[in-house]
């Protein structure tokens, strides 16, 4: 072996000896504490990127027909298949001689989403939705993440050993079995939110309804003196387009996990031998960054499917959609314009998300880890 292999052999050994260490510490951690850190992960994130997701909601809802303009009753929109009690048989109409048509009063983008709405309805609205997101983020991630490590750790310890040809498509596997256990538990509260961001208030100075009260008015569709019919009209309707959000988040998390493991290991790999904070920091939002603005961009149709099938409020109609046939919809509505509406938005939510929210994981993680070594050596 000459001097360039063995160069490049105690490297490789480096890298690999790294890695096995901050997954060594990683598998000494339960289940209680990498819930706590993904919790805190997903307070933060929530609060912090939800205007954009309230923006790219209110986009895509536009796109499906939900007016956002009071000087005008009747409709202009792109759609002609969405929430029927809104449409219009003209293509173009005027409220009064010389008025601006709805098609002129539409939102241009996502910072004239902002400025509407801080005008409008008051800058608050930015935050509308924020406490669902909360409600809905910290079982979530909390769940998520955490069965995301334990079944990466199993699944690569299994594949090493076994089939060391399918260890690289491990995060894909493991991120796509987590997102879905994860989004099933916890979807009614989903479908509350992308209710109260994608409508606007019914009146001003009203206080608008809650997570509770707005599953109330989703379930209240159903008319029957049958309690048991009742129940099941009841669980289909909290569960309605389901299969677009899991449609959308298993590839997206499956994206998002075999882009960002190869690259934080990589940004990890090239740094000193000393993992330290700063380390986890930078690797972790670098890769979540990149990975999850990738996944947004692929997977924005099924999240403008899934909005689609969320807000729509002709109860046989909601019952009745399909994810395939949703995207057929809104392909022949808008085309490419109409399979991304909202996408600016998604990905600018999106990247900076899954960057704190990992980030912060590990973070705790690994704050967690070194207590727990810390205090394994003091009692030796």
């Amino acid at each position: 072996m000459n001097n360039k292999e063995e160069i490049q052999h105690d490297l490789n050994s480096s890298f690999q000896s790294k890695q096995l260490n901050v997954i060594a510490r990683d598998v000494t951690l339960g289940f209680g504490e990498r819930a706590f850190s993904a919790a805190g992960a997903a307070v933060l994130s929530a609060v912090l990127v939800n205007p954009l997701d309230v923006a790219k909601t209110r986009l895509q809802a536009q796109a499906a027909g939900v007016p956002y303009h009071d000087l005008c009753r009747t409709s202009c929109f792109e759609s002609n298949t969405m929430l029927p009690d809104m449409r219009s048989s003209t293509s173009c109409t005027h409220a009064v001689s010389g008025s601006k048509s709805e098609c002129a009063l539409r939102y241009k983008g996502t910072f004239d989403v902002f400025y509407r709405v801080a005008q409008q309805e008051g800058i608050a609205r930015l935050w509308r939705g924020t406490y669902a997101s909360l409600a809905l983020a910290v079982p979530t991630v909390g769940i998520y993440l955490p069965c995301y490590d334990i079944f990466r750790n199993s699944l690569e310890e299994f594949t090493s050993s076994n089939t060391p040809s399918l260890t690289p498509y491990v995060p894909l596997a493991a991120g796509a079995v987590a997102r879905s256990l994860a989004c099933i538990t916890c979807y009614p509260i989903e479908l509350a939110r992308t209710r109260m961001q994608a409508f606007k208030d019914p009146q001003a100075g009203v206080k608008p309804p809650g997570v509770w009260k707005t599953l109330l008015g989703v379930i209240s569709q159903v008319r029957t003196t049958n309690n048991l019919q009742r129940s099941l009209q009841n669980y289909r309707f909290l569960w309605t387009g389901l299969g677009a959000q899991i449609a959308r988040d298993v590839p997206f998390s499956a994206i998002c996990w075999s882009t960002l493991e190869p690259l934080r290991r990589q940004i990890i790999g090239l740094v000193g031998d000393q993992t330290s904070i700063a380390t986890i920091l930078g690797a972790n939002f670098s890769a979540g960054f990149v990975a999850g603005s990738i996944a947004a961009v692929v997977t924005c149709p099924l999240d403008v499917a899934k909005t689609r099938r969320q807000i729509e409020k002709d109860s046989s109609r909601a019952l009745k959609m399909t994810t395939r046939h949703t995207l057929v919809e809104m392909w022949s509505d808008g085309g490419i314009k109409g399979l991304f509406a909202g996408v600016g938005p998604r990905v600018a939510r999106t990247g900076p998300s899954v960057g704190i929210v990992v980030t912060f994981y590990e973070v705790v993680k690994y704050t967690l880890s070194q207590r727990s070594w810390s205090r394994d050596g003091d009692n030796l």
